[in-house]
């Protein structure tokens, strides 16, 4: 009988156990420790995962304590609290699941690195696009020819105003410190496409953005400092609207239901209910970036607020083809120059992140059965994190940085 794989959780929120731990629980793996410093969401998640009360900790220091219990560990607490566990996971020669990013200070990137090389454990980056059957068929007609040599990317995330609204405004991420910058939050994953696609590291980078419009001076006239109160119902970013579009039972309201509130309590009470004018928010809600990669490669990736969908699209241009891609339907299309011939092709996106999430839980389990390589490893991985370091460096101060 195939050993199963016992895995801890560090950080029981919507990633930790919405996520992977449901991914995990599915996909075979056995969640039998869980730490977490909110005790009502701790018994929430416990229940859901049949783990007793002598397994559940506030602090990853008293699951630590007991020296090697697991098989792995998956860390997806705060962003400003990803490094320390980590390294005492690392210590103990866990290998470990890590959500991104994986720090918030660049020295912290070495640090890590150098606590894995001195680990029997290995880091995998939760780096979940690549683990997408629309990205990975993507990167395939690189090495099939069709495009030639790779001359340029162009990448767009397009937040949406909602998730923009949800996320960055209102939620966990709205301020930087403690949450990462906005391009290191929300598209380090493309950064990560962008390497993965030139197949060379960065070596330097400009970029522009700022914090454009959700900000108390472009409230307008009437604007409560809470939705429930206002009257003004045309406004799109009225909390009411927003989470009315979605079932309670389904992200993003089970963040605001997460530990048994209702949603009307939370947007009367809590910070997702908070007019997006209110001022508790500093990350940028626009930025732009180019990126010049070893051998040549040019990339742009544009991250904005401001789209009324929630998808990634994207070009690879080559000097024989060129090939357009839009996440959200699945849609690939190549232009062949030579033939004037056009390829168009569907790949399945369903699931969270397109099929990523589930699709990198599997491909963690893989390695930890020993069946396959680890999937998005760490030294590759930070070449992302430089990036995002580097062109938020270049923002603020409006210089080319290089790598």
């Amino acid at each position: 009988m195939a050993h199963v794989i016992r895995v801890a959780v560090i950080g029981c929120g919507n990633r930790g156990a919405d996520v992977y731990a449901r991914h995990l629980a599915a996909q075979g793996a056995q969640v039998e420790w869980l730490v977490d410093p909110r005790p009502a969401r701790l018994r929430e998640v416990a229940a859901r995962f049949g783990v007793p009360e002598q397994a559940c900790f506030a602090d990853a220091a008293e699951f630590f304590a007991l020296g090697r219990v697991a098989d792995a560990v998956v860390i997806a607490t705060p962003d400003d609290q990803h490094v320390g566990p980590c390294l005492d996971a690392l210590a103990l020669g866990y290998d470990v699941l890590l959500e991104k990013p994986v720090c918030l200070v660049e020295d912290d990137l070495e640090r890590l690195l150098r606590a894995e090389a001195a680990s029997g454990g290995q880091v995998t980056v939760c780096h979940v696009l690549r683990a997408t059957a629309f990205f990975q068929a993507v990167h395939e007609v690189l090495p099939s020819g069709r495009l030639g040599r790779l001359v340029g990317l162009q990448h767009a995330e397009n937040v949406a105003f909602w998730h923009y609204a949800h996320s960055y405004v209102r939620g966990n991420w709205r301020q930087s410190p403690p949450a990462a910058p906005f391009l290191l939050a929300k598209s380090v994953h493309d950064l990560d496409l962008l390497r993965w696609f030139a197949g060379t590291p960065p070596q330097r980078v400009s970029s522009a953005g700022a914090l454009v419009h959700f900000r108390p001076e472009n409230a307008p006239a009437g604007a409560a400092r809470r939705c429930v109160a206002c009257p003004l119902t045309a406004c799109p970013y009225d909390a009411r609207r927003i989470y009315s579009r979605f079932p309670l039972d389904a992200w993003p309201n089970t963040v605001l239901t997460a530990g048994g509130l209702s949603l009307d309590d939370a947007l009367a009470h809590g910070p997702y209910g908070e007019c997006v004018y209110n001022g508790q928010n500093n990350v940028v809600d626009h930025q732009a970036l180019t990126a010049i990669f070893a051998g040549g490669v040019t990339a742009q990736l544009t991250v904005s607020a401001f789209t009324h969908n929630n998808t990634r699209t994207l070009k690879l241009l080559g000097t024989h083809g060129e090939l357009r891609a839009h996440m959200d339907l699945g849609e690939l299309e190549l232009h062949n120059f030579a033939s004037g011939q056009i390829e168009r092709w569907h790949v399945p996106v369903a699931g969270n992140h397109g099929g990523g999430d589930a699709g990198l839980v599997a491909a963690w389990l893989r390695f930890l059965r020993g069946e396959a390589p680890v999937p998005t490893p760490l030294a590759e991985s930070l070449d992302s994190h430089r990036l995002a370091f580097a062109a938020e460096r270049a923002r603020l101060s409006g210089t080319v940085e290089r790598l």
